[in-house]
């Protein structure tokens, strides 16, 4: 995974997601309490800034205890709550309270970073695949141990007080998140998608030519070339791996590119046949078909967004 070719398609990878951090609340808790972002159908993440707590995943009858500079990334809704109280059964029962602002002062105090993750690309659920529902990162540990600049800095910036949290906060955690996607990917803890096929040496070279020229009139007899195998023993291998047809992924492949070309302002005519599409009626329907809008609504959409930003 830390060759140039991997590199490359991983960073590629990561810019698909279009990942957007919100940071929901940040400060700490005194006494008994317990708190969640479950329920609201969205990815999300708890930073522990200071003292310890523990998770509790009640529907797996799972607890983590968690201590300073620890964090966990939920890759989809996990009905889950945290609490200083070890015991599941009295941690359900802890109240709900409000949080304090952040003093490591304090005894028995615990200080988190908590949010949501959102991603504005429809190909998501292609390109992440099927990774585990949460990753616990423990700074004690071994794993993503490269992170650990990063729960510094946060803090420093949770530290600097104002009545508004720091909008670096957010950002800091979108670099949590890509470590994490990152070493889901390198464990092999992914059991389908792109990432998947990015673990497989034998697939590596063919998501490369075609992210590079997906423009190219991409068989599969093409694909069973490239990756150096029959046909039928390619298809057989590609869906093994991946979870879909080479020609779905394909397409998904195609339409993320044209998406970047669309918001680089490329025309809707010269961006399908960027992607191997000579007409632009059939370009529009697969755009459609992998993003759920048509090319020229995406584009609004996205002008709209750029000029909200400004």
């Amino acid at each position: 995974m830390s060759s140039p070719r991997n590199d490359r398609l991983i960073h590629w990878l990561l810019g698909s997601l279009e990942l957007e951090s919100t940071l929901f609340h940040l400060g700490q808790y005194c006494g008994s309490w317990k708190t969640s972002t479950s329920g609201l159908a969205r990815a999300g993440f708890h930073v522990v800034l200071h003292g310890e707590c523990w998770l509790h995943l009640p529907q797996e009858g799972v607890s983590h205890p968690l201590q300073s500079g620890d964090a966990v990334i939920f890759l989809r809704d996990v009905v889950h709550y945290l609490s200083p109280l070890a015991d599941p059964l009295a941690a359900a029962q802890a109240p709900r309270r409000s949080m304090a602002p952040v003093d490591t002062s304090l005894p028995g105090s615990v200080a988190l970073a908590c949010g949501f993750f959102s991603f504005r690309s429809q190909l998501n659920r292609v390109f992440l695949g099927s990774f585990p529902d949460y990753v616990v990162i423990s700074r004690s540990g071994e794993k993503l141990s490269e992170t650990r600049p990063l729960f510094d800095l946060i803090l420093t910036e949770a530290q600097a007080g104002g009545e508004e949290p720091s909008p670096l906060i957010s950002r800091l955690v979108d670099l949590l998140f890509f470590y994490a996607i990152r070493h889901l990917c390198q464990r092999r803890e992914v059991s389908d998608g792109l990432w998947a096929l990015l673990a497989r040496p034998e697939f590596a070279p063919l998501l490369e030519a075609i992210i590079a020229d997906p423009g190219r009139d991409w068989t599969v007899q093409t694909m069973a070339e490239l990756a150096h195998m029959s046909r039928a023993t390619f298809f057989k291998r590609f869906a093994q791996a991946c979870g879909a047809s080479p020609s779905h992924l394909l397409l998904q492949i195609r339409m993320r590119v044209a998406s970047q070309l669309i918001e680089e302002g490329l025309s809707l005519s010269r961006t399908a046949e960027k992607v191997g599409y000579q007409s632009d009626a059939a370009f529009s329907r697969a755009f459609k078909k992998s993003t759920g809008v048509l090319p020229g609504a995406y584009r609004r959409a996205q002008q709209q967004r750029q000029l909200q930003a400004a």
